[in-house]
């Protein structure tokens, strides 16, 4: 028997949102290695440096690590539900997710796919374990990989919260959690400004002239730079919650629906945007001859501009087809079979 892909029509919209939230960070973090952007010297360049360790530096990939295992569950409870081999299915696909990010590695060494792929493997057994424990071993291993600064492992108990996430039906269920995810996202939110005013008091001298500094006075400055990051790392489960939370809550107006729209189909793009974002950097540095030429402050222009372009395409692609090309063709691999691409005139 031939095996067909999820019924698009099951998607979770809000999960569609987050995705596309999450991207318009993570850009922001990648664009400096991928452009080779020198350490930041100029004021404004110092302040932007700041305000990405701050409120973006951590968050993102957080969200989409989340997101990640909220979708790994929907997958294998729908391919159950069809009576498919739903871990064949699932291996298959992390396989090529595997394949994917190893290509890409090539050209963004920070890249997330390969590691998606080799936790998804690891976090198999824990589809059948109850959820309660995957919250608590979620919670246990992300707290102490945060507060000892494990960024590559983080994305583990991330997974397994998703994971959990969609065994409590959170996503499914979100009218009836809405009391307790309000709750949630203003002790996440005060959490957060604590964390901010603890962060700064250890931000980094601004245009420090390292040549001039004493032995000490160097060592602080070393000291304080490596605090700044390490204390943005340990706060960022709670912001990342704050973040999730408040556009949750958003979504619950009709006219925040209407106004964040374009996200939806930024996500629903998730995989050929993530990956296009690399590809349109690449491009625009080497055909403007921009790579280490560009300020900090400066990367951020090129990073709106690919935000529209994106956007744009996202809409307009998917008013035609039902799925991304990258995602079409993940879909193809995982269930080796041609899902048909073009939407019909009566959908």
């Amino acid at each position: 028997m031939t095996l067909q892909p999820t019924d698009n029509n099951k998607r979770i919209d809000t999960l569609d949102y987050l995705r596309g939230f999450a991207l318009l960070g993570i850009i922001l973090v990648n664009i400096p290695a991928l452009m080779w952007i020198a350490p930041p010297q100029l004021a404004s360049d110092i302040a932007y440096s700041q305000f990405l360790t701050l409120f973006i530096e951590g968050k993102f990939f957080i969200i989409f690590s989340f997101l990640f295992g909220i979708g790994f569950y929907l997958f294998l409870s729908r391919a159950m539900a069809r009576n498919d081999r739903a871990y064949v299915l699932f291996s298959r696909r992390l396989l090529i997710l595997l394949l994917m990010g190893i290509i890409h590695f090539f050209f963004q060494p920070g890249e997330a796919l390969t590691v998606y792929a080799i936790f998804g493997f690891l976090a198999l057994p824990f589809y059948k374990v109850r959820k309660e424990v995957n919250v608590l071993i979620g919670l246990i291993l992300l707290a102490l990989t945060a507060y000892f600064g494990m960024k590559i492992v983080m994305p583990f108990p991330l997974i397994l919260l998703g994971l959990a996430a969609g065994q409590f039906r959170l996503f499914e269920n979100i009218p009836l959690h809405r009391k307790k995810i309000l709750l949630t996202t203003i002790i996440m939110f005060l959490v957060s400004i604590g964390s901010w005013m603890y962060q700064w008091q250890y931000v980094p001298t601004a245009n420090v002239d390292i040549d001039q500094l004493s032995k000490i006075q160097l060592e602080e400055h070393i000291t304080n730079m490596k605090q700044f990051v390490l204390i943005g790392l340990q706060f960022s489960p709670f912001v990342s919650a704050f973040y999730m939370g408040a556009i949750i809550l958003c979504l619950q107006s009709a006219l925040f629906q209407r106004l964040l729209s374009p996200l939806k189909d930024y996500g629903r793009m998730a995989l050929t945007n993530y990956l296009g974002q690399t590809a349109l950097v690449l491009i625009i540095g080497h055909t403007f001859q921009l790579i280490g030429q560009l300020r900090f402050i400066e990367s951020l222009w090129i990073c709106l501009g690919i935000y529209v372009f994106q956007l744009i395409c996202s809409k307009l692609w998917l008013h035609y087809f039902r799925f991304g090309p990258l995602e079409w063709l993940w879909r193809m691999g995982t269930y080796w079979t041609v899902p048909p691409l073009r939407k019909r005139k009566d959908s």
